[in-house]
């Protein structure tokens, strides 16, 4: 049976702001990012089974997706927890606000990294990941792939 890629779309809001920068990104700010994640699989055999003719259930993908990402991210914002951001984050925590301190610099190109060790990590073994899109403004985004990884 050949293999066949599937995609679902994903939106959510965050800000984050890029520590030693030297453009206007250095300052906090949002973006409305839409998150495309794409699986390669082959679609269910067995006629008997629930999910015969997927690769993936969309829900399943969903429910992954959402747990990793889009739940944690959606109207946080974003620091790397590796610089003087850090006192900006923990007054920002103080007052409720929802921060994500990470490991890196919050770019969409590290983003993508990110999202694609945690995806990774949760798809079924016969599931693979095979691309993400990660788009911050209508002109902007960066992407990750499989093969080049």
């Amino acid at each position: 049976m050949s293999t066949i890629r599937i995609t679902k779309q994903f939106n959510f809001e965050a800000g984050h702001a890029l520590y030693g920068y030297d453009g206007k990104c250095k300052n906090v700010h949002g973006h409305s990012y839409k998150l495309s994640v794409t699986v390669s699989g082959k679609p269910i055999k067995d006629t008997t089974h629930v999910k015969f003719g997927m690769v993936i259930d969309f829900g399943d993908l969903k429910k992954i997706v959402n747990e990793e990402i889009v739940d944690v991210f959606d109207h946080a914002t974003v620091f790397n927890k590796n610089t003087p951001h850090v006192e900006l984050a923990r007054e920002l925590m103080d007052r409720g606000h929802d921060v994500l301190l990470v490991d890196y610099q919050p770019t969409s190109e590290m983003m993508v990294i990110d999202f694609a060790k945690k995806i990774k990590k949760r798809l079924p073994k016969n599931i693979k990941l095979h691309s993400i899109k990660l788009q911050e403004t209508d002109t902007s985004f960066a992407e990750w792939y499989a093969s080049e990884n």
